[in-house]
């Protein structure tokens, strides 16, 4: 593996498409440590370092929006919404795919329509942004929200002028991360969106470790480290599983030339889904507790629903939590793999290019076949998300980790879903120039 880099740094064009993307990379978290104007940057490490081994208390929301943007939320940097406006706007036009017929048109019109679809992400990317960046602004307005009751102010102006700066910085940094993204997609290696969160997650991973390390000792630290090795297998090797579905071809004359008679198959992930349902529950279940955050009295006495979604539904290591959280991750996997493939528009498909899965006739059996391998697949697609997704929360139970413990959760699948692709495309990019890939 270490020659197969060597050997990519060795090739001119390939070498300078990675060091162009390590760039963009650094460009990237040295935004990320960049406080937005009206912010006091030692106030702001005054007040980290105060709510340090608190972060279980805060909302999932924070939590998740602060994973995403690599600890710059907190830092309230000027890429301090990260790219999780990007990620809102693409699974919301995704959704709405399916129920907007003009979006399901442009999504079949093949590059045109996909074109067109992202400059609409892009604009809600934007609309996002500025909703998300006026609601970070009042968040530090009263930064006990965020760090704690250890913190009084972390503003030098809170004037009008200095809040619409704050705004219009922060969306323009969201701005830049596309940008940024885009770039590397175009001139770099791998996709540049999924790099972004890529780095994101994985600037947190030591600050995390180091973390256990000082508050469990050397001992549980190794532990960890030997348990994460097990844990990055498990979920490459779940990953990578896929269940193959042979298609066969009919021969068939076009004119004076003979099409078809090939074999193929289609790959049915065990975990089509990705991460969305993980990230989907956790920002549906953050809902209740900010809901109660912006209902809770400064005297103490709360109403009993507050009391009851403070005390059940804001830290993880509760089992009610822990518990809805598994529900919503089941729910979520099994809707998300519904609208995402159509085993009927799949066999529409096969039936009119003369493809048919052997034994089974074209159409409508074609299509329930389908279906019924995919629901018998997304089960243990579903379980095994949400047994990674609950590692976090075991952790926080027994080393006291936060949630956003570096083996498991959102954090491990992203980070070896985007790994895995990207050397994929370095060693396809290899293999053309005749090199040894990554896996001999």
């Amino acid at each position: 593996m270490l020659a197969a880099f060597a050997r990519a740094f060795r090739t001119p064009d390939l070498r300078k498409k990675l060091l162009f993307t390590l760039g963009i990379i650094v460009l990237f978290r040295l935004g990320s440590h960049v406080p937005t104007p009206g912010i006091n940057y030692t106030l702001v490490q005054n007040c980290l370092t105060a709510a340090k081994g608190q972060s279980g208390d805060q909302s999932g929301f924070l939590n998740l929006a602060n994973l995403f943007s690599g600890g710059a939320l907190l830092q309230l940097s000027v890429f301090a919404l990260g790219i999780m406006p990007y990620i809102t706007a693409s699974i919301i036009i995704q959704l709405l795919t399916v129920v907007i017929p003009r979006f399901e048109a442009l999504k079949e019109e093949g590059q045109s329509g996909q074109s067109k679809l992202t400059q609409y992400t892009r604009y809600l990317t934007i609309g996002l942004a500025i909703l998300q960046s006026a609601t970070l602004v009042t968040f530090a307005r009263n930064p006990t929200s965020l760090f704690g009751t250890s913190c009084d102010t972390i503003m030098t102006d809170q004037s009008m002028v200095t809040i619409l700066i704050m705004v219009l910085t922060m969306t323009a940094g969201t701005g830049l991360i596309m940008w940024f993204g885009e770039l590397i997609t175009d001139k770099g290696v791998g996709n540049g969106m999924s790099l972004m969160i890529f780095t994101s997650i994985a600037a947190g991973f030591p600050a995390s470790l180091w973390g256990i390390k000082e508050n469990k000792g050397w001992g549980t630290f190794l532990g960890i480290i030997v348990l994460g090795m097990f844990v990055i297998a498990a979920v490459v090797f779940v990953e990578q599983s896929q269940r193959r579905i042979p298609v066969q071809y009919a021969k068939r004359m076009v004119g004076r030339r003979m099409y078809g008679g090939t074999s193929t198959y289609i790959p049915l992930k065990v975990n089509m889904a990705g991460v969305i349902p993980v990230i989907f529950a956790s920002s549906l279940l953050a809902l209740p507790g900010l809901i109660a955050q912006f209902n809770t009295r400064p005297d103490g006495t709360n109403a009993a629903w507050v009391q009851w979604v403070q005390d059940n539904l804001v830290k993880g290591d509760h089992p009610i939590y822990m518990a809805t959280y598994v529900a919503l991750i089941l729910f979520f996997t099994f809707f998300y793999v519904s609208i995402t493939f159509n085993p009927t528009e799949v066999a529409e498909n096969m039936k009119k290019y003369g493809g048919f899965i052997p034994g089974i006739r074209a159409g409508r059996p074609t299509a329930e076949y389908l279906n019924y391998v995919l629901t018998r697949i997304t089960v243990p697609g579903a379980i095994y998300l949400a047994i990674v997704s609950l590692i976090p929360l075991v952790a926080l139970v027994l080393v006291g980790a936060n949630q956003n413990f570096p083996f498991g959760g959102t954090s491990i699948l992203i980070v070896v879903g985007v790994g895995l692709e990207t050397v994929k495309q370095i060693e396809a990019q290899l293999q053309q120039r005749h090199y040894e890939g990554f896996l001999r």
